[in-house]
């Protein structure tokens, strides 16, 4: 996350910006605002009812993506603490004062279970710390998706940590940090869009007519639950998933391939997506918990009425007070004795790590095993 963006960290000014992904993030950041505060209601229209499964099936996604395009410089352990970890402490305050005080809602300052959309920050946290390592590993990627197929088995919380979520959207994240812009120009030639343009049309259209939408819930592209709160076989939730895999990749890079990448009216937006992301989850929350008029929308004017409200809402959102509240959260600047403490995982981390890459290098299989002989022996 970088001071204007959820999605970055630490990026370098630059003299020409890259508005295709400010454009992206723009429209991403709408259809988060849109796809919450739909939750409540989806299922009172066919219209809503395809919206919501349209977009949940690629908007994280994306969103993840792009965070680790943006991600390819490794950062001090303390510098992902100071922009990821404190900011993810600090809303989780706000939030439960914001649900005990306004909202009136039982709740604890549980900083393990994530409130509302904060699970993306101490996501990203896991993420930049972790992945350094993780990218040493032979095939991390095939290994990504299978963590990510097999945690769907598991009956851990689904909340905990946001593991589910963390290992279920991790592939999206390493796809995104191995991407790069002759990447991006390669996907975006007339032919590709034209596909990507036929392929989203169709999808949109199967989403549409298809009882795949009274079969299954659209939490299938949430990640979050295990198969057997989703009513799910091993077998059907393991495919099922890797079809959430393959519909999110190609949405992700067929919208990729349509997007501007000219500076438009509403690049700015996706700048400020830090501010936005925050404080609509405070208003959802309210209008979710303390009125009735989500849920009870189920006529065309009333749909047309909430999307403008989500549109509006996101331009309220992105303004530069807002923003620059989001952009002192994420530069707070951490005390000298934390910062060095910061320091000593990694290291250790990096030594062993090192240790680790010598042993296989120089492994012997007959010395190894001669020397586990003698040491049993003794």
């Amino acid at each position: 996350m970088s001071t204007n963006s959820i999605t970055t960290l630490n990026q370098t000014p630059m003299k020409h910006r890259d508005y295709l992904f400010d454009n992206y993030k723009a429209l991403l950041i709408l259809l988060v605002v849109v796809g919450h505060f739909t939750e409540p209601c989806y299922r009172n229209t066919e219209f809503l009812n395809t919206i919501k499964w349209l977009i949940v099936s690629f908007h994280m996604p994306a969103f993840i993506f792009i965070s680790g395009y943006f991600s390819k410089k490794e950062l001090p352990l303390s510098v992902i603490i100071r922009k990821l970890a404190v900011p993810y402490l600090v809303y989780e305050i706000v939030y439960y004062f914001f649900y005990t005080l306004i909202l009136h809602k039982k709740t604890g300052l549980y900083l393990l279970y994530p409130k509302f959309s904060l699970w993306y920050l101490l996501a990203l946290f896991v993420w930049r710390a972790v992945t350094p390592y993780i990218k040493k590993i032979p095939y991390y990627m095939i290994f990504s998706v299978i963590a990510g197929l097999l945690i769907g088995c598991s009956g851990m919380k689904s909340n905990y940590l946001s593991l589910p979520r963390i290992l279920f959207f991790y592939p999206f994240f390493l796809a995104g940090m191995n991407f790069t812009r002759e990447s991006v120009a390669k996907i975006r030639t007339a032919a590709v869009r034209r596909v990507s343009l036929a392929g989203i049309l169709l999808f949109t259209v199967f989403l549409a007519f298809s009882p795949v939408r009274n079969l299954y819930s659209s939490k299938i592209f949430y990640g979050r639950y295990s198969y057997e709160l989703l009513e799910q076989s091993i077998p059907e939730g393991i495919l099922c998933r890797l079809l959430c895999y393959g519909i999110g990749f190609f949405m992700t890079f067929a919208i990729m391939a349509l997007i501007s990448e000219k500076q438009t009216f509403y690049s700015y937006i996706g700048t400020r997506t830090m501010a936005i992301y925050l404080f609509h989850g405070l208003t959802y929350s309210y209008l979710k918990e303390c009125t009735t008029l989500l849920k009870n929308v189920d006529t065309a004017g009333e749909t047309a009425l909430l999307l403008g409200f989500c549109l509006v809402l996101t331009v309220a959102f992105s303004t530069p007070k807002l923003t620059a509240f989001t952009n002192r959260i994420s530069n707070l600047r951490l005390p000298d004795f934390a910062v060095s403490r910061t320091k000593r995982p990694r290291v250790w981390l990096h030594q062993k790590a090192l240790v680790f890459r010598w042993d296989l290098k120089h492994w012997k299989p007959d010395y190894c095993l001669r020397q586990t002989y003698l040491q049993v022996g003794r």
